[in-house]
């Protein structure tokens, strides 16, 4: 028994040794060995082992030494582009989209396609979203670690689809399992598609480490992130904004709620308002109905979590500068301690859901060589 006991702490602290100088060159890449040994304290001969076991699973590459200097040139290390990349699915409510990213986090392939799906059986949005990641990473030339999927509802901590208003026929499904064969068994984790368009505000814009993210689609949702982490809530539940009541007496929602965000701010809502058939056409007498109805909801939240920053994502961030000062105007009117509240739009427009979804899957086999 101590001797089970011993080779399972002598792994444990190699697996933390592994990530450890994994994490040195995610850092400060390219960096030499001797580098990660000054860093980190570890002997220049274990860093050499454990180097070259990250270098046998493909996550780094060894770079053509730089000569010039005194002494034996050092081959520098980084992140392997060619080595496991991560798989990003977005099943919207109108459309399916797919991309790919490397270790490094860069998109290599990328694809979107129309689909509706608002009264589909998942089944059926699953094997078209399956069907384009799978091209897409064909495309990409790389080998696929694993994948996420973003999807416009509650996910529980067990990926779960809990609620989903506009995908009536999702509730209780378990997409990861349904999703995993249809690609080839590659594990699969599913997510809130505004928790991860804040976190590739975060990870990939430089983005606020307090703010509130708002997602602008047929629904409307929400990312918080407070001290640079994602807030979920106690059940994953944070950030339902789409379902805050902006008109009590305003039109039904799907949620069965009347005046939710949602239905005056949404997308379609918009268009119906406008009696447009594009975003571009909407009058500025429905964007500012739009702004106020935006404004109302979000200084509920910013009073609520007294959050600095509202990034605008979605079709929110295509609205231009004029809209995003409508809204901070509403939002001067409303936030009672914040004065410096500020509205910016995306900077990573609407991908940045995918993008996150992707990079997860990477992030993690980071965090875990």
């Amino acid at each position: 028994m101590r001797g089970s006991g011993s080779r399972a702490a002598g792994s444990d602290v190699r697996r933390h040794n592994l990530a450890l100088v994994l994490g040195e060159v995610v850092d400060a890449g390219p960096v030499s060995r001797a580098a990660i040994a000054g860093r980190t304290g570890l002997t220049r001969a274990t860093v050499s082992s454990l180097v070259e076991e990250l270098l046998d699973a493909g996550l780094l590459a060894e770079l053509a030494a730089e000569r010039g200097g005194p002494g034996r040139p050092a081959n520098p290390l980084q992140l392997n582009r060619s080595g496991p990349a991560g798989l990003g699915l977005e099943i919207e409510v109108d459309h399916v989209a797919a991309c790919v990213v490397d270790l490094t986090g860069e998109v290599r392939a990328v694809r979107r396609t129309a689909s509706d799906h608002r009264d589909d059986d998942p089944r059926r949005a699953l094997a078209r979203a399956a069907e384009l990641g799978l091209s897409v990473a064909a495309e990409s030339g790389l080998t696929v670690a694993g994948a996420a999927v973003a999807v416009p509802g509650v996910v529980g901590a067990d990926g779960v689809v809990v609620r989903a208003p506009n995908l009536p026929r999702w509730s209780g499904a378990h997409l990861g399992p349904e999703l995993s064969p249809l690609l080839g068994g590659l594990p699969v984790t599913t997510a809130n598609e505004a928790d991860l368009a804040a976190l590739a505000e975060l990870w990939f814009a430089d983005g606020p480490p307090d703010a509130v993210y708002v997602s602008g689609g047929i629904g409307v949702g929400a990312g918080i992130v407070l001290g640079g982490q994602l807030f979920r809530g106690a059940g994953g539940r944070a950030g339902e904004l789409g379902h805050v009541v902006v008109d009590p007496d305003g039109p039904p929602c799907r949620c069965g709620g009347r005046g939710c965000l949602e239905q005056v701010a949404g997308q379609e809502a918009l268009l119906r308002a406008a009696g447009a058939e594009d975003l571009d056409a909407l009058p500025p007498h429905v964007l500012g109905g739009a702004a106020r109805a935006l404004g109302v909801a979000l200084a509920g939240a910013v009073n609520l979590l007294d959050v600095p920053v509202v990034v605008l994502g979605g079709i929110y961030a295509r609205f231009g500068p004029a809209f995003s000062d409508d809204v901070h105007a509403r939002l001067v009117e409303r936030v009672v301690h914040r004065s410096d509240v500020a509205v910016r739009p995306s900077a990573l427009g609407a991908g940045g859901a995918l993008r996150a979804a992707a990079a997860s899957v990477v992030r993690e086999r980071l965090r875990s060589p």
